[in-house]
């Protein structure tokens, strides 16, 4: 009786887990994450706090969440060709890469980033800012997904809301630019 009871618990949770992946597997490969922020100053103030990596990486969020993390910058202090190379707590901020590849000052920049762990991911990065008249510049933050997904990053979207964690991140990270712009 108890074996057959356990049989058939671990056929109930086989089946949960095939249905899980096959689930899974056909999830999007794609994903977006936008968020923007007024700023009082102009596009020509914020633009290089976002083109070179050193000054980037004194409002961005991730370099916070993990006060051990190690980072390598390399290439050009800013533009095109700019990058840092980091590696921290799986949990906060994992191993990986990010690299200007694109900037039209003062409007854009475009970045790479590119996880290896805990999972690989490739994403592209873009700022836009848009003057708005009197100073004020909406700045937007974005990422998307580039290439297919791995399926164990698909499971866990399945688990996980990329848009929530993701632009909570972004939030903070847009309001700390604010702070800084507008203190300049």
């Amino acid at each position: 009786m108890i074996v057959k009871s356990l049989l058939a618990l671990v056929a109930v949770l086989a089946l949960a887990v095939v249905a899980l992946l096959l689930y899974a597997s056909r999830q999007s490969d794609s994903f977006q994450v936008r968020r923007s922020l007024r700023i009082q100053a102009t596009a020509e103030r914020i633009h290089p706090l976002i083109n070179d990596l050193r000054r980037f990486n004194i409002w961005n969020p991730y370099m916070k969440k993990d006060p051990g993390m190690t980072s390598r910058y390399r290439g050009p202090e800013a533009g095109p060709g700019a990058a840092l190379d980091f590696e921290g707590n799986a949990r906060t901020v994992g191993r990986g890469s990010i690299a200007i590849v694109e900037s039209s000052a003062p409007q854009r920049v475009v970045m790479t980033l590119d996880m290896h762990e805990p999972f690989e991911a490739h994403n592209r990065v873009t700022f836009t800012l848009v003057p708005q008249g009197d100073g004020l510049t909406e700045v937007s933050w974005a990422m998307e997904g580039v290439g297919p997904l791995p399926l164990m990053a698909k499971v866990m979207h399945v688990f996980i809301d990329m848009d929530r964690m993701v632009g909570t991140d972004f939030e903070a990270g847009l309001s700390d630019l604010k702070a800084l712009a507008e203190s300049s």
